[in-house]
């Protein structure tokens, strides 16, 4: 017998019904599947699945919704104004670091991200809404930037949060199809060079000051004796500068 109504918690319930709809989608195709069927391998009754899903699309994306949500209650609940001091939270960054969790989380739960992608691949209408649905991410990330920064132009604000949708999801795609190289790490460096390439790294200054550090050296010193050499000579400009 389905529990009732009362006795399912939400994000269970989210993950139950995303592993029923996209099993029984890839067994029996997703026309031919039926909400009560769903219901019954979900274990919750027909009533509750009709009160927190609208239809099976939305059933296959739910653990997408909550995602979403995730992320804009991440970066919502980043209260620090566009004058904090330098450092402070960085926006680019964080939208960076908020990609990062929609890509960790597809990555411990791989074998179903597999098997969705088999099926949103054969049905028009769910690859249709999984680019929509990648826009919500986008939009979530440039509705913050915007509310954090709201001096920076917005070209720049769109071609960032668009660049880091889009690598994410390539990698995350290469991930699903058993690409070794699409890992955390690759995320963090694509998007590190994101933010170098638009200018948004170090708090996001474009003009921030460049030091540039000439020392003198005999021909045959070697790669540690040159070292020490450089950082002597920045710890002696930067006592000039005190």
């Amino acid at each position: 017998m389905a529990p009732s109504d009362t006795t399912v918690d939400p994000v269970d319930l989210r993950t139950q019904v995303v592993a029923a709809s996209i099993r029984l989608f890839s067994e029996y195709g997703y026309e031919s599947t039926t909400v009560d069927q769903i219901a019954a391998d979900a274990g919750v009754s027909r009533r509750t699945l009709f009160r927190q899903f609208r239809s099976k699309e939305d059933m296959i994306f739910a653990d997408h919704e909550a995602l979403i949500a995730q992320v804009a209650e991440r970066l919502g609940a980043d209260e620090f104004a566009p004058d904090e001091a330098a450092d402070g939270p960085d926006p680019w960054t964080d939208v960076c670091d908020a990609a990062e969790i929609v890509f960790t989380h597809f990555l411990a739960s791989r074998n179903l991200a597999v098997r969705r992608l088999h099926v949103v691949t054969r049905v028009p209408a769910l690859r249709d809404r999984e680019l929509v649905t990648t826009y919500r991410y986008q939009r979530v990330f440039e509705e913050f930037l915007r509310r954090r920064l709201p001096d920076e132009s917005p070209e720049r604000i769109v071609a960032f949060a668009a660049a880091v949708t889009s690598v994410h999801n390539y990698l995350l795609r290469s991930m699903i199809r058993g690409d070794a190289d699409a890992t955390v790490t690759t995320l963090r460096r694509e998007l590190r060079r994101i933010r170098l390439a638009l200018g948004a790294d170090a708090g996001g200054d474009e003009h921030a000051a460049t030091a540039i550090t000439v020392v003198t050296h005999p021909s045959d010193a070697d790669a540690d004796q040159i070292a020490r050499a450089v950082a002597e000579e920045i710890r002696a400009h930067r006592s000039r500068q005190a």
